[in-house]
């Protein structure tokens, strides 16, 4: 199983000393299976508000994923199969969503390329329960799952 961690595990663990203890206790277990979403680094980036916060996340975060070419990318075929999973749930949920929630555009993207890549997603985000019925084969967990979970939510 190959798991890639949200935005929101990654924050919780800059801003409580528990929290990043849960994330390296369980990439002390998994990291040879963890992975980073390329949408996820634009998101830590533009939350780091100072150099120095900008160099915490290079270093302590991209860095190890890049020496390990452990980061993953959309493809095209993400970007257009995004964009349908977009107005799929808009259709259901109503078109105001995507102004009242700017944040599912990454979301969508996040999901599909873990889809498309193998990847389950670890993540407290809500949203994604709302968009899995649109992303076929997408797998997300919330924090800490084993690595031998094989079951998706």
């Amino acid at each position: 199983m190959k798991y890639a961690l949200d935005t929101n595990i990654f924050i919780d663990g800059f801003r409580s000393e528990e929290a990043q203890a849960e994330v390296f206790a369980f990439f002390n277990r998994a990291l040879p299976f963890t992975y980073l979403s390329a949408v996820v680094m634009q998101e830590l980036a533009a939350g780091a508000r100072s150099i120095q916060a900008a160099r915490d996340v290079q270093q302590g975060v991209f860095e190890p994923f890049e020496r390990r070419r452990r980061v993953f990318a959309l493809s095209y075929a993400a970007f257009a199969e995004g964009g349908r999973v977009l107005a799929a749930l808009a259709a259901s949920e109503g078109w105001h969503l995507l102004d009242e929630k700017p944040s599912l555009l990454n979301d969508a993207l996040i999901a599909v390329s873990c889809c498309e890549q193998g990847i389950t997603l670890i993540t407290k985000d809500g949203d994604f329960k709302r968009l899995s019925p649109f992303v076929r084969g997408f797998r997300y967990v919330a924090p800490w799952p084993s690595p031998l979970l094989r079951a998706s939510k």
